[in-house]
């Protein structure tokens, strides 16, 4: 039966209760199988839990304006109510997968230790495409990037990489590929877009499209600056090493070693959008606001600090968000890189989804899903380690 809730804020709890354990209770199950803002539960304990002195500013911050919009948007809906926003035909589908990082090696673990299966994730990717071509309705596939790991041994990285885009194809659809710092690592740029059939010019990775009038993707190249994928005396290149010089004490880059809070995302497996693509992604956001078009933004590093760890942020977040939020017509930004996934709604009410990678998916699990878009809101469909969220954007009854 569904419960007196809000559908837009479904959400799974495991992203907030590793915060404050105080959380539990304010959410409850609703009929869709993820988990619903209960607001009796949540106007009893918000006080409690704003008081209380071990509550992580994060989750204070959350809490707040989740009450704010609680207040503005929820409306006690009867269960025909329900069942009619239920049936409401999405405008069109996508498909999502991130961080697939195949590798014909043994399984491995990351530098924290957590367990990665470099040769079962194809197959997480093999079950996903059969699952998007069994669904029948989705326009295209979005993905989130590094499709083959770093350790991939250097002489079969071109056969890897070959091999992972073929499980794509098979797709009976559009593929629209994200590059990643693993991507990179195998193949230089100028052999690696091509193969990922990536339209940028002059070996630069960002593009956006337009699957229908209302909605726009935009595509973020987040290693436009960076130490890997550029020749190594490429004013890109150079640029990064001088950034990363100033930013980084360490002799080794990618240590975070003595760096504090948002400090340690300067590391060199991260990257930056350069000023060409942050002038070009303003001319892009003026047209579509013009067009009085909903945007998606995709970027292979997370841009908000509540959805990733710091190690794993664009180094210049700070800028791309100040550029977007110039506008009001971005309503998600989709990531990769931080396998263990995450979500946020920042300061402005955009949404901010990093994806679970299929990597960290043992044998006989999955990470994928697809996203049902609306005039009002994108519901993203998980499976299994893949976490369901709904994405709610417009403050009405029944969104």
């Amino acid at each position: 039966m569904p419960t007196e809730s809000c559908s837009c804020w479904n959400l799974n709890p495991s992203y907030l209760s590793h915060q404050n354990a105080v959380l539990v209770g304010i959410y409850t199950p609703s009929c869709s199988g993820t988990t619903t803002l209960n607001s009796d539960t949540y106007n009893k304990s918000l006080k409690a839990t704003l008081n209380n002195k071990r509550t992580t500013p994060l989750i204070a911050t959350f809490l707040d304006r989740q009450k704010t919009v609680l207040s503005a948007s929820c409306t006690m809906g009867s269960t025909n109510e329900s069942a009619s926003a239920q049936e409401k035909q999405p405008l069109f589908s996508f498909g999502i997968i991130s961080d697939v990082q195949y590798a014909d090696i043994p399984d491995g673990r990351s530098f924290i230790g957590v367990p990665r299966y470099y040769q079962h994730s194809i197959l997480v990717l093999q079950r996903a495409v059969q699952n998007w071509n069994h669904h029948k309705k989705l326009k295209f596939v979005i993905n989130l990037g590094d499709i083959v790991d770093g350790f991939c041994p250097k002489d079969q990285s071109l056969n890897a990489v070959k091999k992972v885009v073929n499980e794509f194809d098979k797709f009976n659809g559009p593929v629209y590929h994200l590059i990643g710092n693993h991507c990179l690592y195998n193949l230089p740029r100028k052999q690696l877009l091509p193969l990922l059939k990536i339209p940028g010019v002059d070996d630069h990775a960002y593009f956006d499209f337009s699957p229908t009038p209302e909605y726009r993707f935009v595509v973020l190249d987040g290693y436009d600056v960076s130490a890997i994928g550029w020749p190594q005396d490429h004013p890109k290149t150079l640029e990064a090493l001088n950034f990363l010089h100033e930013k980084n004490p360490n002799s080794e880059k990618n240590s975070p070693s003595g760096l504090e809070g948002l400090e340690r995302r300067f590391l060199m497996f991260n990257g930056a959008v350069g000023k060409e693509q942050l002038e070009w992604l303003d001319g892009v956001l003026q047209e579509a606001s013009n067009l009085k078009q909903k945007v998606v933004i995709c970027c292979h590093l997370p841009l908000d600090p509540g959805t990733s760890s710091p190690e794993a942020l664009l180094w210049n977040y700070d800028q791309v968000m100040d550029v977007i939020h110039r506008y009001n017509c971005v309503k998600l930004c989709l990531a990769g890189h931080d396998h263990k996934g995450g979500y946020s709604i920042d300061s402005h009410g955009i949404h901010h989804r990093t994806l679970e990678a299929a990597l960290e998916c043992p044998s006989g699990r999955d990470a994928f899903g697809y996203v049902d878009v609306y005039d009002d809101r994108l519901s993203l469909v998980g499976t299994d380690r893949m976490h369901s969220t709904d994405m709610c954007f417009k403050l009405q009854a029944n969104c």
